[in-house]
């Protein structure tokens, strides 16, 4: 089965609502874009060190 299916069938647009207002609450307006630069500067290191490590990879290889 589509795990992206059991997902959606589980998860509803009123729990998603939920999870954002109660994200809200804790964290307040300011600090949510902090958090997600943070995330996204760590996403963009993680795909620079899985690309560099291919690279180091390729390199070994020849």
């Amino acid at each position: 089965m589509n795990f992206l299916g059991i997902f959606l069938g589980i998860v509803g647009p009123w729990q998603i609502g939920l999870v954002v207002v109660v994200i809200l609450l804790l964290f307040g307006g300011k600090k949510i874009p902090e958090m997600m630069r943070g995330l996204g500067g760590g996403i963009k290191e993680f795909k620079k060190a899985t690309k560099d490590d291919d690279d180091t990879d390729k390199l070994e290889e020849k």
